[in-house]
């Protein structure tokens, strides 16, 4: 979801294309832009503003923490809570635009600004948790929140949670507790970015291609052909070499998936699988001694605060509460799916057998290539069938679309607002009524350097000034489809289609933001609450309502056939289980690392530790030499430590959430879509389940998801 991304010179040329004399010019950072509803001015950036910024951000931001704690009147909740809430605008929004701008962009500069200046903000954040006179006010009021009858529900949430984060943050330590954990913090942010640009820079690793001839390739399918030729002609371009005919296939997604699929040659599956899953592990990018230096360290900051683990730390501002109920949540689904799984992986290996012979074990690199051909078989149908019915125009205004059905939404494209990339575009969003409520930034396209996956974030978040004004919000997803060859336009899978749907639900949480406080505000919320808007849109994806307003067939312009629709509807139960068994198995090890109440050695073998962890959700023997973890972005420095399982919660809760519009049998269903809207308006104004509840007349249940995905009938 929420990530922040070697770029390409173009993206730099961008922000850097507007050369002034510096003592001619302002810092864009330090005015009001002037690009319209005052978005980035990506086009006067110059890539020494970034730093300039933030240094100045810490001091604009130290001057007004000392006006809050010098301030002779007695703390209420405008002058302390409110006067924190609104501080530090400029320092958030340097290093929130220049996050985002190393991961979408990946220029080494911007790498290098981000490992400079992620030490001093924090460092500086740590200072300002640690601040005992600020604490002393924040304290002041929390202590008298039952008294203060003026203050509306979300007055007294951004109090509540403005005093937990200090709290949580080292607040209430002591003496030499206080300046290790400020140590602690340091190290910890260090160790993240440099998890973060070790992933992305093995990725680019010239060790993690694989260069094939024209034979080679045969049987794969054109889309993948054609883009593993661009994507050598550009490298071999890029490094000054001539173009001798041969095929790239990289460890990004674009190109990964679709190896895996479709690759007949045994070898070169089991080749590529092992390029993947060996990445971090050793030499200059090797992540298996920061992630156990990352775990040990999150046990320690545990432990001051008296808990046992690292995930009951974190667990206890979540919508599970405890470690206990994440387990009996994976522990439930596990009993529910693995033997359906253990069925799914036994129909293909007898499948297989039919031409690779008796003997023939199914392994771990032949997976997706032999449930694809049975799949084919079984179900006539293959991802590749449905490619051109995904024109990506098309596919953009039927995604767009769906907010429109839904909600009343509408999005127009503004050129007028300055952009980082070429490739990237912004869109004015309007509301039923016509009010602007937010920008949508969109950038699609693979390029080497991009970070792997997809996310949305933000370079505004939605908050309302002192006057009631609302301050909307700039919002961006970010994707890493395969560009246009030749002639052709860009045409997606299923899977990519997916995935736009999953970060159009958080960037519509974003754009839909209705709240006083930018705390609170869009995806502000529990982290296994979180993914509930983005996975609620893959449900459409199934619908032919829904395909049927933009699926046509991008040479004959025809719509998606029923039988076609059917048979991916049917096709997408097959190896559900399998799906939901990978996904647990994730969850498993990010607790196991997170649950540790002794330190890992330095010894620690890590393998181990990780088969041990995902021991009840094996699904092939170990592969001598692969490994997960160090590669592990999402818990290690994405954000959801001891917080991956939040994926499967949230599944629950979207499936559930969708049966209520097909109990209607309306999947556009008005008066529920106004219900389920307050959710997106509320971020994090209102307890999760309190809010769910509130939409759905009942807690969430696994029901829904066990039929959506064919386990229960």
């Amino acid at each position: 979801m929420k990530k922040i991304l070697v770029g390409t010179l173009t993206a730099l040329s961008i922000m850097t294309s507007h050369v002034e004399d510096a003592s001619a010019r302002t810092n864009p950072f330090f005015e009001t832009s002037t690009a319209p509803h005052a978005a980035i001015a990506f086009d006067k950036i110059q890539i020494g503003d970034y730093e300039e910024a933030i240094i100045e951000g810490i001091k604009r931001h130290n001057q007004e923490v000392d006006a809050i704690v010098n301030n002779p009147e007695a703390p209420t909740f405008k002058n302390t809570i409110v006067a924190f809430e609104r501080s530090g605008s400029l320092l958030y929004d340097a290093s929130l635009v220049l996050g985002n701008l190393e991961h979408s962009c990946g220029d080494p500069e911007l790498m290098e600004l981000v490992s400079k200046t992620t030490p001093m903000i924090t460092e500086h954040m740590t200072n300002i948790n640690l601040n005992e006179g600020l604490w002393k006010r924040v304290k002041a009021v929390y202590d008298q929140k039952d008294s203060l009858t003026d203050l509306d529900g979300e007055d007294l949430r951004l109090l509540e949670e403005m005093y937990l984060d200090f709290v949580n943050s080292g607040a209430m330590l002591e003496g030499k507790q206080r300046e290790r954990y400020r140590q602690l913090t340091a190290e910890m942010s260090d160790l993240s970015v440099r998890f973060s640009q070790n992933l992305t820079n093995d990725m680019k690793n010239p060790s993690r291609r694989l260069w094939l001839n024209a034979t080679q390739v045969q049987g794969m399918p054109q889309t993948a052909i054609d883009a593993a030729r661009e994507e050598a002609k550009a490298t071999l371009e890029a490094e000054g070499k001539a173009d001798d005919g041969s095929y790239l296939f990289t460890v990004f997604a674009p190109s990964y998936s679709p190896f895996m699929k479709y690759m007949p040659d045994r070898e070169l599956r089991r080749k590529m699988y092992m390029l993947y899953n060996t990445r971090n592990v050793g030499g200059a990018f090797d992540n298996t001694q920061i992630l156990k230096d990352m775990a040990n360290i999150r046990l320690e900051l545990a432990n001051m605060f008296g808990k046992a683990n690292y995930a009951e730390y974190a667990l206890e501002r979540r919508m599970s509460k405890n470690p206990q109920n994440v387990y009996n949540m994976l522990d439930e689904m596990r009993e529910a799916y693995f033997p359906a799984m253990e069925a799914e992986l036994a129909e293909i290996e007898a499948y297989a057998r039919q031409t690779e012979g008796e003997n023939f074990k199914l392994e771990a690199w032949d997976y997706s290539y032999w449930s694809e051909k049975l799949k084919g078989d079984k179900y006539a149908f293959n991802d590749e069938v449905m490619r051109p019915y995904f024109e990506i125009d098309n596919t953009v205004a039927g995604v767009f679309g769906l907010a429109t059905k839904l909600f009343g939404y509408k999005f127009k494209e503004n050129k007028a607002i300055p952009t980082y990339h070429k490739d990237a575009k912004a869109y004015d969003v309007t509301d039923a009524k016509g009010n602007m409520i937010g920008v949508l930034y969109t950038d699609f396209f693979y390029r080497p350097g991009k970070a792997p996956g997809a996310w949305m974030t933000e370079f505004r978040g939605e908050y309302r000034e002192d006057d009631g004004t609302r301050v909307i919000p700039l919002i961006t997803i970010v994707m890493n489809f395969s560009k246009p060859t030749g002639n052709e336009p860009a045409l997606l899978t299923p899977y990519e289609v997916e995935t736009f749907l999953h970060e159009f639900g958080h960037a519509l949480h974003g754009l839909s933001a209705n709240t006083k406080y930018k705390a609170l505000a869009g995806t502000n919320v529990r982290r296994d609450f979180v993914e509930l808007p983005s996975q609620f849109n893959e449900n459409y994806l199934t619908q032919k309502k829904f395909l049927d307003s933009f699926a046509k067939h991008y040479k004959t312009g025809k719509k998606m056939p029923q039988d076609l629709i059917d048979k991916f509807v049917t096709a997408s139960q097959y190896g559900a289980a399998y799906a939901c068994i990978r996904q647990l198995s994730f969850g498993y090890l990010d607790m196991a690392f997170h649950t540790i109440e002794n330190p890992l050695r330095a010894s620690q073998d890590v393998a181990a530790f990780e088969r041990n962890a995902q021991a009840k959700t094996a699904m092939f023997p170990a592969v001598e030499g692969t490994i997960m973890a160090p590669s592990f972005g999402h818990i290690f420095s994405g954000g959801y430590a001891a917080g991956y399982y939040g994926y499967k919660w949230a599944e629950m809760l979207d499936a559930d959430a969708f049966a209520a519009f097909l109990e209607t049998g309306n999947i556009y269903d008005k008066k529920t879509a106004e219900k389920y809207l307050i959710i997106l308006q509320s971020g994090g104004t209102v307890e999760p389940q309190k809010l769910y509840e509130d939409f759905r007349g009942k807690p969430a249940s696994i029901d829904a998801l066990l039929v959506r995905d064919g386990i229960k009938k």
